[in-house]
């Protein structure tokens, strides 16, 4: 048995980005940020479950909202650098979507995820 839940939410955020170019991006600025993240176990725990959805919120949005994500992660915080720090948060985590803002979005994946991604959702 396979089992994959995933969780979506909101996150409300502000950040600059450092580039080697002139960017809007590079002046402090907000957005309103949806992430959702997958995971996925071969077993559930004691309590029936791949993890409990509040130990998800509680890890990313507790951390994040309404924060400068420059100052809450070490690195330069790109959509896609991001979805890379929510796929770490979890081990049975594979998958994470960060939605910027509209039409703006980065997936990251973990390549070394141990199952069949055939699977997944």
């Amino acid at each position: 048995m396979i089992y994959c839940i995933s969780k979506k939410m909101d996150v409300a955020g502000s950040h600059q980005l450092t580039l080697p170019y002139d960017s809007k991006c590079s002046r402090l600025h907000g957005h309103n940020w949806t992430i959702t993240v997958f995971l996925a176990s071969d077993k559930v725990d004691e309590n029936g479950m791949v993890t409990d959805y509040t130990h998800i919120k509680k890890a990313i949005h507790g951390y994040l909202d309404h924060g400068n994500l420059n100052e809450l992660l070490p690195f330069n915080p790109t959509a896609e650098n991001i979805a890379a720090w929510v796929v770490r948060q979890f081990p049975q985590c594979y998958k994470a979507i960060v939605e910027e803002s509209f039409g703006n979005v980065a997936q990251a994946y973990d390549d070394e995820f141990p199952i069949d991604a055939k699977y997944l959702m």
